[in-house]
């Protein structure tokens, strides 16, 4: 059916579906001395047919969105196939620019010693691994091919992204090139340990990743998350396994994660200009959320914010004179005493994913920030000049 005709008919039976009032204007004919206008009103009753027909034609054209964005997009989405020492892997980028760089996961490449490029229109080439950041797990590699090959994508506002949207992930699940699976923005603001280890031992913390249930698996990693406009708005990192494959691959469970492209649109750059991007460091380790029973067992409010279990020696936070726990031993595996950090800018912080989405997503090694804390049950403004992760 033509565009033209289902919007006639989508008109139609909106028209037979609405109240429609004619109201008669002034130079109408008048029914009396009080010259008011005559009102008629006609109603026509709905029919399970009309409503049919109705939701028929939204259908189609929810189809032919995806079916034209998908046209759009996927040539500038591709497949890459890695050689290391180990054996091969595989993954998915995006088209970043038209000097041929692209997109995609540290982990895609790591240990790789051949990089293999494939384009939705058949080509294939090796690539050169310009620079990589294993804080948010991200690399950038360079191709040399003809213009006409590459098509960059548009880069969303990932701050606009609503839990509840429809997305749209696209790449190379078990190798099947071009795949794309549709879901929604489950959650925001979550947090996963980077791929790189802080001097202590423990890895540093990612944030601003969003979760969704868009279908994501092996392959997946470092494609596009879209929205319905076709922009990006993450780059597809992990995801939450429920089990395995029989060659032991993990299988989606409806949980995958992605990184915020508002990350990317502040790293990448800084990636292919300089080879190296620094995050801002606070030097804390936090503990997990604190139960209810936790909170009363440590004597603390009924709030919510993340509490510090620990404090790199010689850390901005140190410097500050921020406080983490004590392991007493009348609370075996509790910490007491620790600062409980409420807002940071006075934002709210409520999850580590409030406080390191934040950090990540604004601050730069040598801002000054302002955190507020709850310490023997009172309230404290904590001023922290932030370092760069070591």
């Amino acid at each position: 059916m033509k565009r033209s005709t289902r919007l006639a008919l989508l008109s139609s039976l909106i028209l037979v579906l609405l109240t429609c009032q004619l109201v008669a204007s002034s130079s109408a004919q008048r029914t009396d001395s009080s010259s008011q206008a005559r009102v008629v009103t006609v109603v026509v009753q709905a029919t399970p047919a009309n409503l049919t027909a109705i939701t028929n034609v939204g259908m189609q054209q929810q189809q032919d969105l995806l079916v034209a964005l998908y046209e759009r997009v996927n040539p500038g989405v591709v497949a890459i196939q890695t050689v290391g020492r180990e054996g091969g892997g595989l993954g998915a980028g995006f088209v970043y620019d038209k000097e041929g760089h692209i997109v995609t996961n540290y982990h895609v490449i790591e240990g790789a010693t051949d990089l293999e490029v494939d384009f939705p229109s058949g080509l294939k080439t090796r690539a050169k691994l310009i620079a990589t950041d294993m804080d948010s797990d991200l690399a950038v590699v360079k191709v040399d091919v003809p213009s006409e090959e590459l098509y960059p994508l548009t880069l969303g506002d990932s701050d606009l992204v609503k839990v509840g949207q429809t997305v749209i992930a696209i790449g190379s699940p078990f190798g099947l090139s071009g795949t794309m699976t549709v879901g929604i923005v489950s959650a925001r603001g979550r947090t996963l340990d980077s791929v790189r280890q802080s001097p202590t031992g423990g890895y540093y913390a990612a944030g601003d990743i969003i979760q969704t249930d868009a279908a994501i698996n092996p392959g997946n990693s470092g494609g596009p998350l879209l929205n319905l406009s076709g922009e990006v708005i993450g780059i597809n990192r992990a995801i939450r396994t429920a089990g395995s494959t029989p060659q032991g691959d993990p299988v989606n469970s409806g949980i995958g994660f992605s990184i915020a492209i508002n990350i990317i649109k502040r790293v990448v750059p800084v990636l292919i200009e300089t080879g190296r991007y620094d995050y801002p460091y606070l030097g804390i380790s936090f503990h997990p959320e604190l139960t209810l029973l936790d909170q009363e067992a440590l004597g603390l409010p009924n709030i919510s914010g993340v509490y510090v279990a620990e404090i790199t020696p010689g850390s901005p936070a140190e410097e500050a004179g921020l406080t983490a726990g004590s392991r007493p031993s009348s609370l075996a595996g509790l910490l007491a005493g620790g600062d409980v950090v409420i807002a940071i800018d006075e934002r709210p912080v409520r999850e580590l994913g409030d406080l390191m989405g934040y950090l990540m997503s604004n601050k730069n090694p040598g801002d000054q920030i302002v955190l507020s804390i709850i310490r023997d049950n009172n309230r404290k403004e904590v001023s922290v000049t932030l370092g760069k992760r070591p």
